[in-house]
């Protein structure tokens, strides 16, 4: 069985129709590529349309305030990501006078592109010869080839990749690399396989030897850490607080309220007993005078449970006028702030905090 020119000839006839697809630009390559990464074409469809209507070229991205990429990255998480689109578009901009560099070494020298994105790029907008495979094309390989070596590791890396190298046809290296993405995402998913369907299945090892279900292997199990956040919603008449995080940690470059984390759950009539609380509000005597339920965001590999709580305060203490933006309530939301901020602001939970008097 031609692998190959099955694969391309369904292609032909099946390709999803994206707004990314079919262009040689590459820089809405690069952009769709960096907005895709850990992220479904789904959820980064409309993002991909808000960023290249905003920014048509990639001197309109380098000229922009980081604050406004981050707040139209907001809700796609990985803010590395959009940090590292930024950082990158002025390098364009600016050194390489806002041409793309066109070959797949030099794509890897650009901050934020590793091995596969190189690859795409110069794959698709300049049909160089090279491998571009992601995790559905490990999937169709190990299917299809039988590979029981677990895929996130080294080995198993190099005998999928070695497997691509001699498939790959050298003139079409583009549509063959398009084409493994989208048979992974229609035909060959990781649940729910289409196997009836697929062109490839009557010499597919897995589907003969009924271990569609089995490939791939992997072999490691991400450990999910789970963390305190105590969220302090300060009144200050129309006015409240926000912080913009600046350690390498999460949603960094992002805003938010005040906020003390703790390695345990804890109660709401302890919290004003931890040293934080007190650093961060000293002796002004702040008053709870309510709090919301805790919410659980999860993340890729961490589970964030988070209270909100309303402060009232007789006086400002000098850290929070000195550490912390006064921003005016009704124009939170221009801010570039996390996706689990946004979410409770949309359901009005803030609205919530300020009417129901939880503690004395």
């Amino acid at each position: 069985m031609d692998f190959t020119a099955i694969l391309l000839h369904w292609f032909k006839n099946h390709q999803r129709n994206l707004p990314w697809k079919g262009t040689a630009d590459p820089y809405k390559i690069w952009l769709s590529e960096i907005i895709l990464q850990q992220t479904r074409v789904e959820q980064g469809y409309d993002y991909y349309l808000r960023f290249v209507q905003q920014y048509p070229t990639v001197k309109v991205l380098a000229a922009a305030p980081i604050d406004e990429v981050l707040k139209l990255w907001q809700g796609l998480g990985y803010y590395s990501r959009a940090r590292n689109l930024h950082y990158t578009a002025q390098i364009i901009a600016n050194e390489f006078k806002g041409k793309f560099p066109t070959s797949y070494k030099s794509l890897l020298n650009l901050k934020g592109v590793g091995e596969y994105t190189a690859a795409a790029i110069a794959s698709f907008a300049y049909n160089e010869a090279v491998v571009a495979i992601d995790g559905n094309g490990y999937r169709i390989l190990s299917r299809f080839f039988g590979v029981e070596t677990p895929i996130d590791t080294t080995t198993g890396k190099k005998e999928i990749y070695a497997l691509v190298e001699e498939l790959l046809p050298r003139k079409e290296a583009g549509r063959f690399n398009q084409a493994l993405m989208d048979f992974g995402s229609l035909v060959c998913t990781p649940k729910n396989t289409q196997c009836a369907a697929c062109p490839l299945s009557e010499a597919c090892f897995a589907f003969n030897h009924a271990k569609v279900a089995a490939l791939p292997i992997k072999s490691k199990k991400v450990a999910v850490r789970s963390r305190y956040f105590h969220y302090f919603i300060v009144s200050d008449g129309h006015y409240t607080y926000l912080h913009k995080r600046s350690a390498n940690d999460i949603w960094k470059g992002l805003y938010e309220f005040p906020l003390i984390e703790t390695t345990a759950p804890t109660e709401v009539d302890h919290i004003i007993e931890q040293q934080l609380f007190k650093s961060l509000f000293g002796k002004y005597a702040p008053k709870i005078t309510a709090y919301s339920q805790v919410i659980k965001h999860q993340l890729t590999h961490q589970r964030l449970w988070t209270r909100f709580y309303a402060i009232k305060l007789d006086a400002m203490p000098k850290r929070l006028a000195k550490d912390f933006c006064k921003v005016p309530i009704a124009q939170i939301e221009t801010y570039s702030i996390p996706r689990l901020i946004d979410a409770f602001l949309e359901k009005k939970a803030g609205q919530f905090l300020f009417q129901k008097k939880c503690l004395p």
